[in-house]
């Protein structure tokens, strides 16, 4: 059966690339703002790309941040990409800045510490054991990252703590490249720009739903 997912657009870019990757997959997507279609499909995709506070006010101005809260509720897939990922933490941090994120998981999204910024090409993912995202992937296999923010290790220690599979990538640092919990999952690399490797994760994504 054919799953119904909305892109959800609050203003972010990088909105087609994922709807085309998801139709791609084999999900019947739509992208729309409207809150009623985002909360009865099947899968709710929240793309993201630039600055943390600027996701958060796109969010919030078409009330994306209690769509989320609300499909976590009632047990509704909800996958969150790059900074989409990023905000679904507690709180993100960018030029000494703080701002409160949707706040379904714990933890603060800060700047990774590495020499060279942004993090920007193909890296290795180590998978979490049981990872639903990465199911039949091959070990060492390359996703395409881009972003100079994530949730560190040294931060992440509050969500493994609450059950939540952590996939782990580095640049300078560890730090979360995916995250999985019940019903919502999220990646820090762009599925839709890794090839058939990215593919595979929206597919098993789409699996879920």
């Amino acid at each position: 059966m054919t799953r119904r997912v909305v892109v959800l657009d609050y203003g972010s870019g990088n909105l087609r690339s994922a709807q085309r990757a998801l139709a791609r997959a084999g999900a019947d997507v739509t992208v729309t703002a409207d809150a009623g279609a985002a909360l009865d499909c099947d899968g709710l995709a929240v793309p993201g790309v630039g600055a943390f506070a600027a996701c958060m006010a796109g969010l919030r101005a078409v009330g994306g941040d209690k769509l989320i809260a609300r499909r976590i509720e009632l047990g509704r897939p909800v996958l969150g990409i790059c900074v989409g990922m990023q905000v679904l933490f507690a709180a993100g941090v960018e030029h000494d800045v703080w701002t409160e994120g949707c706040g379904a998981w714990p933890g603060t999204v800060e700047r990774l510490r590495a020499a060279v910024l942004p993090h920007m090409g193909w890296n290795t993912v180590a998978a979490a054991p049981g990872s639903v995202l990465f199911a039949g992937i091959r070990s060492g296999t390359r996703f395409y990252f881009v972003h100079s923010y994530a949730l560190r290790a040294a931060s992440a220690g509050e969500l493994a703590a609450a059950g939540a599979l952590i996939s782990w990538a580095e640049h300078g640092e560890r730090f979360a490249a995916a995250a999985e919990q019940g019903v919502l999952s999220a990646t820090q690399f762009h599925p839709e720009k890794s090839g058939d490797a990215g593919a595979a994760v929206l597919s098993n994504w789409l699996g879920t739903l």
